[in-house]
């Protein structure tokens, strides 16, 4: 087995260990095993050991009809893939914080930029990702959606696939949009979460398909593309445990001569470029895979705990908000919610003073305006022309807008 590959996967297994119990699944009992997916975020950098920048674990989503009550301080989807994309932007904006705030202070991860590479061409942002720092994926499962079809079929006692479901108003007459199990025969296609029938309906779309996009929109959420330039920001590799390794349905779901095979050329501006992921495998297990489940556990049950971790942060969440809080508490609000990252941007921009970032954001102190910035047209376009071209019947989770104050 590559070694390189077991000591990504290793960097992330030993930063969980370190997590204390409460942040964990229950111990096994004789009654039942839980279990919860995991993943991470790796640098790697010339001959120096991997380090884990970020993690998550979760398996959960919010529902359709919860979407506009969440106001930026619920997470709409806490797969542990999306936990630990969200826990390394929000680690990312406080190395721009810090460095905002420091003119002399170094990060270990990203450094500014020189005058000569910002441009409208070339970018506005006045960080980016080290040179020679390579970022790295480790999950403890294959992604749910099109990269896992092979591994549910299998599962299945009756692999006949299910029927498609009635669909949300929101879904129908919109082809592919298809929950995670429902017509195995389709593959290839945006599918939403969650997989199991008598959940409740969302617009999550799968994790499979988030990755996918991230090959060409980078691992930045959208407001730390206001910071960091995508062109350094996109994952080297995804390493997968080796029995949740589908050649064919990587390629397939992930690969420029699979479903993103319209976009595998597309010629973008301002650092955006599809830059696919190799997907690599290691003989390292997760503690809490379901792979694992003693034989002395009669059942297998899920978690329902998501953990976040990452240099500034470690929160346990319950349904995509802190855990022992009520659901409409302020205070409730993970440090990787919506609300509270661009909360943090707004003091980065503030101590930068950069006057064209500013005035980007002056005419209103609503996210969803933010967004129609000529500042966020590069990555736009780019979500776009892939989410017409490859991910077709991608459609939006509307609905979450909200204000955020500076201060």
């Amino acid at each position: 087995m590559n070694t390189e590959v077991n000591r990504i996967a290793t960097a992330v297994l030993v930063t969980y260990d370190s997590l204390p119990a409460k942040y964990k699944p229950v111990e096994a009992t004789d009654d039942f095993f839980q279990w919860v997916p995991l993943s991470g975020i790796v640098a790697l950098k010339n001959n120096e050991e991997p380090r884990c920048l970020a993690l998550g674990t979760g398996m959960k989503c919010l529902p359709i009809n919860q979407v506009a009550e969440a106001e930026g301080m619920i997470l709409h989807d806490w797969h542990a893939e999306i936990v630990a994309l969200r826990s390394f932007n929000q680690f990312l904006l406080h190395e721009c914080l810090d460095l905002a705030t420091s003119p002399t202070k170094l990060s270990p991860i990203i450094r500014r930029r020189e005058s000569h590479e910002i441009s409208e061409s070339k970018g506005l942002q006045p960080f980016s990702i080290l040179d020679d720092l390579e970022l790295h994926m480790y999950s403890s499962e294959a992604p749910c959606g099109d990269a896992s079809m092979e591994f549910l079929m299998e599962a299945q006692v009756d692999a006949t696939p299910w029927p498609v479901d009635q669909l949300h108003p929101a879904t129908k007459k919109l082809p592919g949009l298809l929950r995670g199990r429902e017509s195995f025969a389709e593959l290839g296609i945006v599918r939403r979460k969650p997989a199991r029938a008598d959940s409740p309906q969302t617009l999550s779309k799968s994790c499979s398909d988030k990755l996918a996009l991230k090959q060409c929109t980078s691992v930045l959420s959208s407001f730390t593309s206001l910071l960091v330039n995508p062109a350094n920001a996109y994952i080297k590799s995804l390493v997968l445990p080796i029995g949740q390794y589908s050649e064919h349905a990587c390629q397939r779901s992930f690969g420029p001569k699979g479903r993103m095979k319209p976009v595998a050329n597309h010629p973008w501006s301002g650092g955006y470029a599809f830059c696919p992921f190799k997907v690599r495998i290691t003989d390292h297990e997760f503690a809490f895979s379901r792979r694992n489940k003693p034989a002395s556990s009669r059942e297998l049950r899920t978690s329902n705990v998501a953990a976040v971790l990452n240099p500034y942060v470690q929160e346990a969440l319950i349904l995509g908000r802190l855990q022992g809080r009520q659901r409409f508490d302020p205070k409730a609000a993970s440090a990787v919610c919506s609300k509270r990252m661009w909360k943090t941007t707004l003091q980065v921009l503030a101590a930068l003073g950069t006057p064209r970032l500013l005035q980007s954001i002056s005419v209103s102190s609503r996210v969803q305006d933010w967004k129609k910035s000529v500042l966020f047209a590069d990555r736009q376009r780019v979500k776009a022309d892939v989410t017409t071209a490859a991910l077709s019947g991608w459609i939006r989770n509307d609905g979450d807008d909200f204000e955020v104050q500076p201060g």
